[in-house]
């Protein structure tokens, strides 16, 4: 991630409901960002996936500031709009989609 702009998302557990950091690639969107759970390509969505899907209310940390954001995930149609902008800002995550069967979630997380 050397030279990558990312973020920290705070989440609550979808089970245990403690607070989970997790580090991801920063993709400003609007008022917001987009988080993509890829997990590398991986055939499985990141545990954090499970976590936002229970708990959409999440605080994104980037850049020295904290926003106070609710997460949905996008459809199909909204994230083949939104492809390109998310891979000018991390160019592998094209290769992770193309890497999986599975279709890698999108998240629009506004305020």
């Amino acid at each position: 991630m050397k030279g990558m702009d990312f973020c920290v998302v705070r989440t609550k557990g979808a089970k245990s409901g403690k607070i989970r950091y997790i580090p991801l690639m920063h993709v400003p969107y609007e008022e917001g960002a987009i988080l993509v759970a890829s997990l590398g390509g991986s055939d499985v969505n990141p545990s954090w996936y499970w976590n936002i899907k229970a708990n959409p209310e999440i605080l994104v940390y980037s850049k020295g500031k904290k926003l106070n954001l609710v997460a949905e995930q996008v459809s199909d149609d909204k994230k083949t709009e939104l492809w390109p902008l998310i891979c000018s800002f991390y160019p592998p995550y094209d290769a992770y989609q193309k890497r999986t069967e599975r279709n890698i979630p999108v998240f629009n997380c506004q305020p």
